[in-house]
């Protein structure tokens, strides 16, 4: 039996778009386009509405969530990058997708985890992983997507309780959400620092713009402390 990439690129109206193998075929989640390609059908991903599409756009190296991934997803929203996440790690993955405004959680479960066996909505603060009780088992990668000052600690603890030695973080850097003042690049890089002496080694940092002004996108691996 042929294997079907979760993610391709394709060429639409002369510029090259990534796409994910959809998991509820005909279904789509925020008004995204649909492709069929070798008897598959396939979402549009816009990377101006998902920070995790405009890393890939920019560069992404060594993806870490594939087939079969266990996530955690921080900052969940209404579910534009989830439900792609979902596409990609298909009916063996799963993500346990962590949001804390009731009135977007309720756009989570209706558009997509209601749809999406694979997607656990869980209606907490993520200030306080230790409240996330339907959890199960420690988790391969954890993307964290959350505009607060201290995002880059809620990322770190969130870790330390769910996330196994070697597992990845994703962490999209809000620079402004951080300080309002200080240069986006210096911002971004003394959250590298902090997730240096928090136990993570830094494999890649991206500049997202320019689909997202003033972020960037840390791949780290947690060593564990």
């Amino acid at each position: 039996m042929s294997i079907v990439d979760p993610v391709i690129w394709f060429k639409v109206d002369g510029s090259i778009e990534l796409a994910t193998l959809n998991l509820i075929e005909g279904n789509t989640v925020y008004g995204e386009k649909l492709i069929k390609h070798n008897g598959n059908e396939y979402r549009i991903w816009d990377p101006y509405r998902s920070k995790l599409a405009a890393g890939l756009k920019k560069g992404l190296r060594h993806m870490p969530i594939i087939n079969g991934t266990k996530l955690l997803y921080l900052g969940a929203s209404t579910g534009t990058t989830v439900s792609h996440v979902s596409d990609i790690i298909g009916v063996t993955g799963l993500i346990f997708a962590v949001e804390s405004a009731a009135r977007v959680a309720r756009e989570l479960i209706e558009n997509v985890a209601s749809k999406r066996s694979n997607v656990l909505p869980i209606l907490e603060d993520a200030r306080k992983p230790r409240s996330y009780f339907s959890i199960f088992g420690q988790v391969d990668v954890i993307y964290c997507d959350i505009a607060q000052p201290d995002q880059t600690a809620i990322a770190i603890e969130n870790c330390i309780v769910y996330l196994k030695p070697k597992g990845r973080l994703l962490i999209t850097i809000k620079a402004r959400s951080i300080d309002v003042v200080e240069d986006p690049k210096v911002v971004i890089a003394k959250e590298m620092k902090r997730l240096e002496i928090n136990g993570f080694e830094i494999n890649q940092t991206i500049n997202l713009e320019p689909f997202d002004k003033d972020h960037g996108l840390i791949h780290a691996t947690y060593k564990g402390r």
